[in-house]
Formats: structure tokens, sequence, C-alpha cells
């Protein structure tokens, strides 16, 4: 399987290699895509059973470049998006791009002040909004600077429009074509990557690394000119719109957008369309497998599932109840250097690189104190190299003239000097920083350690979030769940919390109690609980740990119900602030 593996790096790098060389944009990719079947379906709409031919989408794309420049736009000039996922925002960024002017892709879910700062750090001069989000923007109106032209899509009433001050593109698109190459190394677009250290970064996306992203996928996981993709992750982040429309735009692949990822509609949808291919990030395999058995389950074409996030246990059952053959792990966050994909389904594995080759591609996991993530170094100031089997953070070298290899940043240059090292390799080199503690075994095959922030100490162990969710998660039929460790005056380590969604109102803690004594060592067992009647998910279902974690289990923040394991009588009680203050001063031990 290994020199497969190779055979298709070098396919996938000779191809980036001419794209490169002749200098071509994600837009003049397209137009050949387009030439070669003008009238296959390129986009579906779910929601309205809407297909836009190749032709259509250059025809669209061309009139936002138009429009674009009647509005005096030049290169370097930003947009943001705000709409729920539909084909007209790829057709938005795509046109867009065809005048060098870049999109901002804002996260739906966002309000208020979250959706200011992202609309501010991208340094917008419009905002082009879906109907679906009209109050969304009324909120923050009054706030968004002047100068900010603001358009609409969808039905909204002239009252509606005069009173958020909105053109309707709708119509302005429907009457206007041009077109203009750019070279690969210009800015597309940014998307916002989650921090895992507060405020979304703005993240840059240039041409060649949209196309490299896409290729990648197409290559590593054998994809085929035929195939059909069922793309239900948002637009705004780089799985749904690069991994997944890139597939479209590049490769001449029908892709299948959804406007919301569905659980109950997941199968149908894919015979629906035949669908041979589905992305999923590992959280929508977990609500796929706790949905009940129907029919249509194995009924669809699927062959190839695309994404990250899929802890073994959930791989081996989605794949023998779903009857998909081919799962397609990949890392890499949209930032990064440094991808990886596994590409021999591999269960488990998050990606392989090739120890026969490491110089193509070169990255390295290097040692790292994992308390603190500071690299070791040796004698001569030099990171440390891992064995096979040693933990380490993954790198990727940078060489901003080789398309793999750059490192473009955010658009905060604060932020991208935090996630460059120097002196890594070798004397006066600079490497990507991925925040992310892997370990590879002695064939190349790389596994995933917990992200940084989600490990802590208790009772002397070290305890591992992700596993534990994963284990309280299936005890409770795939719940949602956040784990994570809280401070506690004057005890070592870390407690363990775990935040439950609970939509029922009927939660039994002492049953609770006798499953997780027998599923968990006792230093994993969760020593507070708070349930919720819905878990706060942010737009990819990543669980915003960092507020449940601050809010900790002091009952006066949330209207949850919080409970303490009382190891002496050997069940959960209610924390009442009586219990909280008791635990502040000290008086209660655990």
């Amino acid at each position: 399987a290994h020199h497969n593996v190779d055979k298709i790096s070098i396919k996938y790098l000779l191809a980036l290699w001419l794209h490169i060389r002749n200098r071509n944009t994600i837009p003049s990719i397209f137009s050949k895509t387009v030439a070669r079947h003008p009238d296959k379906p390129a986009l579906v709409y779910e929601a309205t059973g809407e297909t836009w031919t190749f032709s259509q989408l250059d025809q669209i794309s061309n009139a936002v470049a138009h429009w674009a420049l009647s509005q005096g736009w030049t290169s370097g000039d930003v947009v943001a998006l705000f709409m729920e996922s539909r084909p007209l925002q790829v057709a938005l960024w795509l046109g867009l791009a065809k005048v060098g002017v870049e999109a901002a892709l804002i996260n739906f879910n966002l309000r208020r002040d979250s959706l200011l700062h992202c609309v501010g750090v991208s340094a917008s001069r419009a905002l082009v909004f879906g109907a679906e989000l009209a109050d969304a923007v009324s909120e923050v109106s009054f706030s968004l600077s002047a100068t900010m032209v603001r358009f609409s899509t969808g039905d909204l009433s002239p009252d509606q429009m005069a009173a958020l001050k909105c053109h309707p593109l709708d119509s302005i698109l429907a009457s206007q074509t041009l077109f203009f190459p750019r070279s690969l190394t210009d800015r597309l677009f940014y998307i916002y990557t989650s921090g895992t250290t507060g405020l979304p970064k703005a993240a840059i996306v240039v041409h060649s690394r949209y196309y490299r992203i896409a290729a990648f996928g197409y290559h590593s996981f054998r994809m085929r000119p035929d195939d059909v993709i069922y793309d239900c992750l948002p637009l705004y982040h780089s799985a749904g719109n690069i991994m997944g429309v890139g597939q479209c735009l590049i490769h001449g692949l029908t892709v299948v957008v959804k406007k919301k990822f569905s659980a109950s509609r997941f199968w149908e949808d894919c015979i629906k369309h035949n669908c041979t291919v589905v992305q999923y990030i590992g959280e929508i395999c977990r609500y796929l497998l706790s949905q009940p058995v129907r029919p249509s389950e194995r009924q669809h074409r699927v062959r190839l599932a695309v994404g990250n996030g899929l802890r073994p246990s959930v791989w081996e059952a989605f794949m023998e109840r779903f009857g998909v053959k081919q799962i397609g792990e990949f890392y890499g966050a949209t930032e990064c250097n440094c991808s990886i994909a596994n590409m021999d389904g591999k269960v488990g594995a998050c990606g392989f690189n090739s120890r026969i080759l490491p110089n193509v591609y070169p990255i390295r996991l290097v040692k790292v104190n994992e308390e603190t993530m500071e690299l070791v170094r040796d004698k001569q100031g030099l990171c440390v190299p891992c064995q096979p089997g040693e933990p380490g953070l993954l790198v990727g070298r940078i060489n901003q003239e080789d398309p793999l290899r750059r490192f473009d940043g955010y658009a905060s240059q604060d932020a991208t000097r935090k996630k460059i090292a120097y002196n890594v390799f070798k004397k006066n080199d600079s490497a990507y920083l991925s925040g992310d503690v892997l370990v590879m075994d002695e064939l190349g095959y790389m596994y995933f350690r917990d992200r940084s922030g989600d490990t802590f100490r208790w009772k002397g162990e070290n305890v591992s979030t992700t596993e534990v969710e994963g284990t309280l998660s299936s005890l409770l039929g795939q719940t949602d769940v956040a784990v994570f460790g809280v401070n506690v005056p004057g005890v070592e380590g870390k407690a363990g919390m775990a935040a439950i969604a609970d939509s029922t109102g009927n939660f039994n803690c002492n049953s609770f109690l006798k499953e997780v004594q027998h599923a968990l060592p006792p230093y994993a067992r969760p020593v507070f609980l708070r349930i919720s009647p819905c878990v706060d998910t942010t737009g990819t279902f990543k669980i915003q740990k960092t507020r449940l974690q601050r809010e900790g289990y002091d009952p006066r923040l949330t209207t949850d119900q919080i409970y303490f394991l009382n190891s002496r009588v050997g069940r959960y009680e209610l924390v009442t602030e009586e219990l909280y203050n008791a635990f502040e001063d000290g008086s209660i031990s655990l």
C-alpha cells in the first residue's frame, strides 16, 4: 500500500507543479473545467432541488465579477459573505476572485459581538447577507461601519431592505459578463478558524492553497470524475468549501450542497441525488449512528466518506452499519502547511507520512513538553525529532517559494507570529507549529494524541477528555458530551467535569453513576456534572469548551443543574450556592 501512497503523492505534486508553472488561478482552472463539460450539473441545492450546470455557474460568477467592478472594487479589497450554505455563495466568492476581490466567509451562527469581530478583522468594503439572517444583521446594523455597502439575497420586502439600508443583489446580478485572470499567490478568500485560544482568526487562503487542498483530497482518496459528492458541511469552512466544492470547480464533479446537516435525511438525500462520496466531521458520524435503523441506510451508492475527527470506535461501526467501503480521514487545519491523509483506510490513523520520501514532504513530529507545549531543544538549539511511538508536535518546514511549504498566516500579524518557530530542522529555518500532538508508528502511520488542552491531571493520572467524552457519549446513546478539567481551591490537578445535553429533563444521576463505575477507572469519572437542556455547539459542532470551563461548577453562572460526586456516600449531589462556597473556602475537600 505504501508504494501506492508514494505514487499518489507524486501524481499530486506533479499536478500542483504544472498549475504553478502555468500561473493558473482557481478561476482559470475552473474555466477549463467548464469547457470540458458545460452542461454537466456542477452544484445541486438540496433545499430546492435547483441544479446549476458548469456553464450556469460560470455565467453567474461572471455576473458577480461584473457587479464587483461596477462597485469600483479592485484587487485586494474584501467583501464579507454571511449566509446559510447555498450555490450562490460559491458563485459569489468565485466571481469576486475573478477580479481579485477576496471574500471573508462568515460563520452563519455568529451574532452580535462575535459577528462584528469577524466582519471587523476582515476590513470588508461590503457585506452580502442572506434574507434568513436579516435579524442578525439588524441587531448589529448601527455598529457596522457606515461606509460598508450592504446587499441582500433572498426574499426581503422593500420595507425590510430600507430598514437594513441594503440593495437587492439578486436583481442586480440578473442584469450583468467579464473575466480577468490573476496569479496563483494572490489571496482568494479568508476562512475563520475557531482558535483554541479565543476569538476566531481570519486565515488567508490563496489560490495555490485552495487548489492544493482540493487536489490533495481528490488524489489521496482516489475520487473519480463521475463521483457525486454530498456536502452537508458549512461553506464558511475549508472542509465544505474546498475539500467539497473544490472537487466541482477543479475536477468537474457534481456537488450536492445541503443548507444544514440533517441526520434523519442524510441517506435519503444520498439516494435521491445518486451520491457516491459523503463528507463528515466526527460528530456527524456519531449523529448518524444514533439514528434509528432505516432501510435507506443500506440502499445508497456511497463508497467513500471523507473528513476528519472520526474516533476509532465509531469508524468501524460506521463502515459496518452503513456499508461504506472506504473512510478517507485527513488532518490539516485550513492554514497549515502540513496536511496528511489516511489513504489506505488504516482504522484510527489520521494520516500517513512516507518514511521513504521524507524530504518530498518535510513534516516531522518533534519533542515537546506536553504541559507547556514548549519545544524541546538539543545542544545545538535545534528541535529533537521523535522516534516511532514517541508523541510529538506536528511541524511543517516553511518555504514561501514552494506552494506545499508556504504559510500564508492570518489577517493578524500577531496571530501569525505565534504559529512560527525558528531553528527547527536546521539553523535559521522556520516551521509552522500545528498545536497538535501526534504519534507515528514504525510504518509511518500517524495517530492523534489529544489537541493541547485535551488532557488534564487528576489524582496523579493523565485524563484524556476525548476518551472520556467517547465513553460517556456511548453510555448515553451518542448524546453530546463535553469533558474538561476545573480548578478546585486547595486541590492538586484539575477535577473532571462533564457537560451533558439532556432535552428530556429526566436525567438520572444515580443510574448514570452505576454505568460510569463499570466503564471508567476512578480517576477518570467526572467529579462534576452539568446537565444542559442543550449543549452550545459552534458551527462545526466543536463544543464551546472555553466558556463551560470558565463557568466551572459555579451555580450562580447558569440555570443548568450542577452535581458533584460525593465519594463518601457514593452518589451525585446538587451543587447549591452554599456547597459552592464550601469548596471555595476549602471547608469541603474532594
